[in-house]
């Protein structure tokens, strides 16, 4: 389910309550994934940077439940409490920090590096060691060939990192998995961990 279409006004902000949600940019018919969100997370938040066009285009992939809320309700409400604001903008400074990772990382580092980061991600933002992903879709997001994905699955499931069944790759071993990871995961981690979010 796509919650806002890019280049269109945004009229909503989606608070996280559960569930994950795939923030994407789309171009010429590819997709690069730039952030998965979950819970505490904002979509739509972007209205802070000034503008109401997002460039990105936010999907459902694992459901869950959200709070919506008017952009000018929002607005008003921050106006009033500026705590809001403050913690609001926090988290869109962290979120920009993981697009651009997100890209570095998908030039810069190596596949198996790239999708334990995802996972590991993912599983955070998610609150889950459960996600039902496909290796297509792992594929279609990293811009790996899915060949590679499957490889790299296979080997940490060797390795008992992962379990994985059709549609479905369960974490066994989540300190282990975020050890294979690049450093995007515990820089991406740590600037959502600040104590200020």
């Amino acid at each position: 389910m796509v919650l806002q279409e890019p280049k269109r006004h945004l009229d909503h902000v989606y608070f996280v309550g559960a569930g994950l949600v795939s923030l994407r940019i789309v171009a010429a018919g590819s997709i690069l994934e730039t952030a998965v969100i979950g819970y505490p997370g904002a979509i739509g938040a972007s209205f802070l940077l000034g503008g109401h066009l997002p460039t990105h285009q936010p999907v459902v992939l694992i459901p869950g439940n959200a709070h919506r809320i008017l952009v000018e309700d929002l607005r008003r409400i921050m106006n009033e409490n500026p705590d809001i604001r403050e913690r609001l903008c926090r988290y869109v400074q962290a979120l920009s920090v993981h697009c651009a990772q997100s890209g570095l990382c998908g030039v810069r580092h190596a596949s198996e590096k790239r999708l334990a980061s995802w996972l590991c991600l993912a599983s955070d933002a998610v609150g889950s060691n459960v996600l039902p992903v496909t290796h297509d879709y792992l594929s279609s997001v990293l811009g790996l060939r899915r060949a590679g994905i499957t490889e790299t699955l296979n080997r940490f499931e060797e390795q008992q990192l992962i379990r994985k069944t059709r549609g479905v790759v369960q974490i066994e071993a989540r300190n282990c998995l975020a050890q294979k990871a690049c450093s995007c995961y515990r820089l991406i981690s740590g600037t959502y961990a600040a104590p200020s979010l």
